[in-house]
């Protein structure tokens, strides 16, 4: 049966030791449960830099990530994350999907109009829901819905045309041309309409039908836009780059161990400090599964940083203790002591996330290209830091205050029973008296 001995209560009854307990199961839980997200660097796939033809306002550049990422997830992407880089350009990340499989369709504008004898009759505005595509052999259609104020006005427009061919336009180019029939040509608007086509193969009709039926749904992007450049990484080299970070991890802690092991040499010291590290690991990584942080070669060097300057602020706090401790055990000084040592770890804190916000700021504005590349990296690092200092660096400081540090009362207990067991002298007996009593109680 394992027992726990007081000061091992004590500790686990802290209130920041039961946070600490509280997020490592959290974190691991959300690992469980969600898993963790890996970036382009580590899974494989695409990033692709698209150009508008001019700079645009805020507003517009909205609507143009919003319409690109629903068009991507209509085409049955969801791991794709789109956001805009300056005024000018989008950054397009897809996991696990190569450039050739959506380039089309990521550059399409998207303009659809639907034109009989020449005279425009619904556009992509007038698109309310678009349904699924459905493919019959080499025949393919997309049913779609539009308004009841565009429906009428298609209606006034096919009136006495019925045989006239509805000429059907995806950015200028025609799709389809069915005939109007009978019951769309008597003026009575209908909501219902479709658009269809035929394809040489089956393939072909369900590519088809796909890309139109994603760009129907996405609608229109508000300005052109061209790629500019394409990076892709293959599964197997994401896997090589998988491994490596995992090795690069582990002789980070293998070399942690041997520097605290060399320099205290104490078990007291070293499993402590290493725990804390790998506390912070943990929660670092539960707080990039709940909020689907990508990880990627830069949040992973983000996190080794973060726990290299954890492990050196640990330092600092034991030997500001150990230098107190080899001249006086009393507890309110050695709270002194660990009160200082904090002065320096917040000093060292404040200075690391200054200098990593304004390389996380200029990451996000500029996207994934040159600087911004770096954004995981500072936002790893400060999210660790933030960790170390609130969470883990406080539960290290009552570590030591319970365990390595010797209470007064101690102290007191010791030194009375100490003194219980020397005979006491009386100063009214000669030495010779108290000898001879002794010999005789001897005797």
């Amino acid at each position: 049966m394992v027992t726990i001995n007081q000061s091992t209560k004590q500790f686990l009854k802290k209130p920041r030791t039961l946070l600490l307990i509280i997020l490592l199961i959290a974190s691991v839980v959300s690992v469980a449960v969600f898993g963790l997200q890996e970036g382009l660097d580590l899974a494989g796939g695409s990033m692709i830099q698209l150009h508008l033809e001019k700079p645009v306002d805020q507003d517009t550049m909205s609507t143009v990530t919003a319409i690109l990422d629903k068009r991507l997830n209509a085409f049955g992407i969801s791991d794709v994350q789109v956001r805009q880089s300056g005024d000018q350009d989008v950054i397009v990340e897809i996991a696990g999907v190569q450039p050739d499989e959506v380039k089309h369709i990521i550059s399409t504008p998207g303009k659809f109009e639907a034109k009989i004898n020449n005279k425009t009759a619904l556009t992509g505005a007038d698109i309310s829901t678009v349904s699924a595509a459905e493919v019959t052999g080499t025949r393919w259609k997309v049913p779609f819905s539009v308004s009841t104020e565009a429906a009428n006005k298609f209606a006034n427009v096919a009136k006495g045309q019925a045989g006239a061919t509805v000429d059907m336009y995806l950015d200028d180019k025609l799709i389809s041309s069915p005939q109007l029939d009978a019951g769309l040509a008597n003026g009575v608007g209908s909501t219902d309409i479709e658009v269809s086509g035929g394809e040489q193969s089956k393939q072909e009709a369900q590519e088809q039908a796909t890309e139109i039926h994603t760009v129907l749904e996405s609608g229109a992007l508000p300005v052109k836009l061209a790629i500019s450049g394409v990076n892709s990484v293959s599964a197997e080299l994401g896997s090589q780059f998988e491994i490596g970070s995992l090795v690069a991890g582990l002789l980070a802690l293998l070399a942690i161990v041997a520097v605290v092991s060399f320099k205290y040499k104490s078990p007291s010291l070293v499993v402590p400090i290493v725990i804390t590290s790998l506390s912070e690991l943990i929660i670092i990584l539960g707080f990039a599964s709940i909020t689907h942080w990508n990880l990627d070669l830069a949040a992973i060097a983000g996190i080794i940083a973060s726990i290299g300057t954890g492990v050196d602020d640990q330092i600092v706090m034991t030997d500001e203790v150990l230098a107190r401790r080899d001249k006086s055990e009393r507890k309110n000084i050695v709270k002194s002591r660990i009160k200082n040592a904090f002065f320096i770890v917040y000093a060292s804190a404040g200075t690391l996330i200054a200098a990593m916000l304004p390389l996380a700021y200029i990451g996000f504005a500029r996207g994934a290209t040159g600087i911004g590349m770096l954004t995981g990296f500072a936002v790893t690092t400060v999210v660790g830091v933030i960790v170390g200092i609130f969470i883990t660096r406080p539960v290290f400081a009552d570590y030591m205050e319970t365990f390595l540090i010797k209470s007064p009362k101690d102290q007191i207990n010791i030194t009375s029973s100490g003194k219980s067991k020397k005979t006491k002298r009386n100063k009214k007996k000669g030495r010779k008296t108290i000898a001879r009593e002794e010999a005789e109680k001897n005797r």
